[in-house]
């Protein structure tokens, strides 16, 4: 799945805004607006990015 993509549905999924997942993620809160425009982020930040994902996951998980 595209990064983006999976972003996207983070942010739904958690009814949250676009620049908390930034800020949250990776610190930038226009993260998301700049993806969008079709900023292509370094390796680093899409491992911090994927690294968010996968720990809110799992916060996911455990409260169910």
């Amino acid at each position: 799945m595209e990064l983006l993509t999976q972003i996207e549905e983070h942010i739904k999924t958690h009814r949250m805004a676009p620049t908390r997942f930034g800020r949250e993620a990776v610190g930038d809160p226009k993260l998301v607006f700049q993806l969008r425009e079709g900023r292509e982020p370094r390796r680093r930040t899409i491992i911090r990015i994927l690294d968010y994902l996968n720990d809110a996951e799992g916060e996911t998980v455990c409260a169910r």
